[in-house]
């Protein structure tokens, strides 16, 4: 009982060990066995999807259905159905039956009384292997529910609150160029224009961040990763800024030779966008916006860092946390910025967690904010498995 107890305190999943039970109870009788096993705590009345170990005939397959819808022992010396030539046992947890035993001709054994208690506790051990298996099961999946209804009421959140504003600017200005165009002069025609490009390139950003924020936060998410550069990277997402007005505020610094990065490119350049869009959007219009990326030790560190009013001490871990906008009274500088969904930042940390890095924010001398992300270079050691993501969630 002992070694069979360490065996299944081991066990990842006990019902693995239900041919090894058939075998600890044919060596202890000296008869044949079948084990019957449930895969789920809500499976009693469907035995066909149970896990069998063993080829019972029709009659005791019955017998073993009946001892498991009522947990209790049958056959000779149990109290109930002793004239059957078999033994009967349950598998019992606490409250609960989690499968059968048939011990094919026991009553026949001349020391089935002394037997069976030890029997029918070897069985109970399984029993509550099973249960407490089963169980963390159900947990993990209700954490992975919730989680995920967690994610969707915050796209719901997203769609229904932040989208508001920049749709009814576009509709506001595509309304008066339909109806008032041929009264408008040509400037004002383009800041219309422009109002429905910017809006729309904001809720592009929105979509895509709040899409990324459901895909990183599922369980087991998968990356398309493959050796990168990182200069690339950079130069990359600086070109698409500086298309922007208020790009030619960025500088980039990037430590010269560094080694290819392992990671999804597509990510870590969403990541630098968020960031580096951030910080444009909080600090004042005149001063720079530094992106600089070097080695430290066997990481990637991408750091980004303006000169903004900062953040306060008691915001630097919840701006990291969905639909979380930081301290407005920070903001004095700039009263004409949105605030936006706050999902920028949560998806920049699940990016680099998903990356097995780290993205920290950290405090700055000369004021403003600096996000650190730090990256593991993987060319010595393990590397992210190349998995195909679905065109639809690029």
């Amino acid at each position: 009982m002992r070694q069979w107890g360490d065996t299944l305190r081991d066990a990842s999943d006990p019902s693995a060990h239900a041919a090894a039970l058939r075998d600890v109870l044919q060596q202890t009788t000296g008869s044949d066995v079948v084990v019957l096993v449930l895969r789920s705590l809500h499976d009693q009345a469907a035995e066909t999807t149970a896990l069998q170990v063993g080829e019972p005939n029709k009659e005791q397959r019955s017998g073993m259905a009946l001892c498991l819808r009522e947990g209790r022992a049958m056959g000779a010396s149990s109290g109930r159905y002793e004239q059957l030539p078999d033994v009967y046992l349950p598998l019992r947890g606490r409250g609960a039956t989690l499968g059968a035993t048939l011990l094919i001709g026991l009553g026949r054994h001349a020391g089935r009384e002394q037997l069976l208690p030890h029997l029918q506790a070897l069985c109970d051990q399984m029993g509550s292997a099973l249960q407490r298996s089963l169980i963390a099961a159900q947990e993990q999946q209700a954490r992975e529910e919730a989680q995920l209804q967690a994610t969707r009421n915050a796209l719901l959140a997203a769609i229904s609150h932040d989208y508001r504003t920049p749709l009814a600017t576009i509709m506001g200005a595509a309304s008066a160029l339909q109806q008032q165009g041929d009264r408008l002069d040509v400037k004002q025609r383009q800041q219309l224009a422009h109002d429905i490009v910017e809006e729309s390139e904001r809720l592009a950003r929105l979509t895509e961040n709040t899409l990324q924020l459901a895909r990183l936060d599922a369980p087991s998410v998968s990356l398309r990763c493959d050796w990168e550069s990182a200069e690339e990277i950079v130069g990359a997402v600086v070109r698409r800024l500086r298309q922007r007005p208020e790009g030619n505020r960025v500088r980039a610094w990037v430590e010269p030779s560094l080694p290819l990065l392992r990671c999804d490119a597509m990510l870590v350049s969403q990541l630098l966008d968020n960031l580096i869009d951030n910080a444009l959007k909080y600090s004042p219009a005149e001063t720079p916006v530094e992106l600089h990326a070097k080695i430290e030790r066997d990481d990637l560190i991408l750091t980004v860092s303006d000169n903004g009013p900062g953040i306060a001490p008691a915001w630097r871990e919840k701006v990291f946390e969905v639909f979380q906008r930081g301290d407005s009274s920070n903001s004095h500088d700039r009263p004409d910025i949105d605030r936006g969904a706050g999902v920028g930042l949560a998806v920049c940390r699940a990016i680099a967690r998903a990356h097995q890095g780290e993205l920290l924010l950290l405090a700055r001398g000369e004021g403003g904010c600096c996000f650190e992300c730090r990256l593991p270079l993987r060319g010595h050691g393990q590397s992210l498995p190349d998995v195909q993501v679905p065109e639809a969630q690029q």
